[in-house]
């Protein structure tokens, strides 16, 4: 029965593309109009078919790391294109929209991140490993959107232009105390401590990222400059001339995001300007796969801009620019897969198994798919509190008076249609 509902379903989802699928009972069935992505899978475990008709999205990443999903020539790209461009495309079957619409009801449960949840959630992703990050980050060791301002940069220079543009919007001025929320391994801190010459306070949750972000602060001669603390956002009460917040308020969870604005807020100065860096959807409020909710980021979302200014609205804060970021985080995150797979072997030597590895692969895809295929990009949210802190245009930002054209990409990158 679960294996002919299952064809059911997927001859009503799958209409562009052709999909052919093996079970494990001999039976075979091909879904799809004949064109490309051409993808055969197999299924190696008699209940596959039914967890894939109730949890879909869970059940195929589960699937992929257990290997009772097999994807002949280990095409995952192929196939998790094959699904997005399908369900972007409205095929989904109605009890799997009805599913979709019953998370995002109850994302005020699920994303529910008091401060004992937030430090976990941190430690889910973060404490892995800081030598397996390294492996395939830049050398600055950017886990965030880089900035290819010219197509031709690698991932290092489009990691440096990123930070340079965030410098540039903050209006750094030497001696400014400048608040990092979400501070990662510590790089955009130092890199402001080093070259702008302020003092900067970098909040994490991570034990391990504060570690070797101090290490990083002293080889680089700013320790003076730069304190790395294992601190709650939500507990900081002291002033700040600028705050920077990058690929952190993803990991806030919507109902804390008046808790978080508010917060930014209170620690703003009146003369102040604010950074806030983050993944969005250029669509309606949705909510995180349950894949992702499981394995990758326990409480995390990508917000639609409305939630974000709906919530801004409430506060003495002000918007002063809005920039949106398109193909800069497909290609960014392109950059990491390629590194990823160059160092397997390493990833082997720090103790990983195969199961870890491909649900890196799955994910680093998947993620790479959202931006390029799905209605997400980077968004740049600049704030202040006076309507003149920051220049009326964007002059200030380009020395030259005007942005460089993103033009092209390098041969293998394909950006959005």
């Amino acid at each position: 029965m679960w294996e002919s509902l299952l064809g059911t379903l997927l001859k009503q989802l799958i209409k562009d593309g052709t999909l052919t699928v093996h079970l494990n009972s001999g039976t075979q069935f091909t879904v799809g109009n004949g064109t490309t992505p051409q993808v055969t899978v197999h299924l190696t475990d008699d209940t596959l078919p039914s967890k894939l008709i109730r949890n879909p999205e869970l059940a195929m990443g589960e699937a992929y790391m257990n290997e009772t999903l097999t994807i002949d020539n280990d095409d995952v790209r192929g196939l998790l294109t094959l699904v997005v461009r399908n369900f972007q495309g409205g095929n989904l079957p109605w009890h799997q929209t009805l599913a979709r619409n019953l998370r995002i009801a109850k994302r005020k449960w699920d994303q529910w991140i008091p401060h004992s949840v937030a430090k976990k959630n941190a430690e889910h992703h973060y404490d892995i490993s800081t030598p397996f990050y390294y492996l395939f980050l830049d050398d600055d060791k950017q886990y965030t959107c880089a900035y290819f301002k010219d197509s031709a940069y690698t991932l290092e220079q489009a990691q440096e232009a990123k930070k340079a543009h965030i410098a540039g919007k903050l209006l750094l001025k030497p001696g400014m105390k400048v608040l990092d929320i979400g501070s990662g391994w510590g790089g955009l801190a130092i890199t402001l401590a080093k070259d702008y010459g302020v003092h900067v306070v970098g909040l994490t949750l991570s034990s391990e990222q504060r570690k070797a972000a101090t290490l990083r602060a002293e080889e680089a001669g700013v320790a003076d400059l730069v304190e790395f603390r294992l601190q709650d956002y939500r507990d900081n009460t002291e002033e700040f001339d600028r705050i920077v917040s990058v690929g952190m308020l993803e990991h806030v969870g919507q109902p804390q995001y008046p808790t978080y604005f508010h917060q930014v807020e209170k620690n703003l100065k009146e003369d102040g300007v604010a950074l806030i860096h983050f993944i969005g959807r250029s669509g309606p409020p949705g909510n995180l796969s349950p894949w992702f909710q499981k394995y990758i980021f326990p409480g995390g979302y990508t917000p639609s801009l409305s939630e974000v200014a709906s919530v801004v609205e409430k506060t003495s804060l002000e918007v002063a620019d809005i920039e949106v970021w398109r193909t800069h985080y497909d290609r960014t995150l392109y950059e990491w897969l390629i590194r990823f797979e160059d160092n397997l072997e390493e990833t082997r030597a720090l103790g990983y198994d195969e199961r870890f590895i491909r649900m890196w692969r799955y994910y680093l895809i998947a993620s790479e798919l959202s931006l390029s295929d799905m209605p997400h990009v980077l968004y740049h949210v600049q704030l202040h509190k006076h309507q003149t802190t920051v220049p009326i245009t964007r002059d200030y930002l380009y020395v030259d008076g005007a942005p460089q054209p993103h033009t092209s990409f390098p041969e293998g990158f394909k950006p959005r249609k």
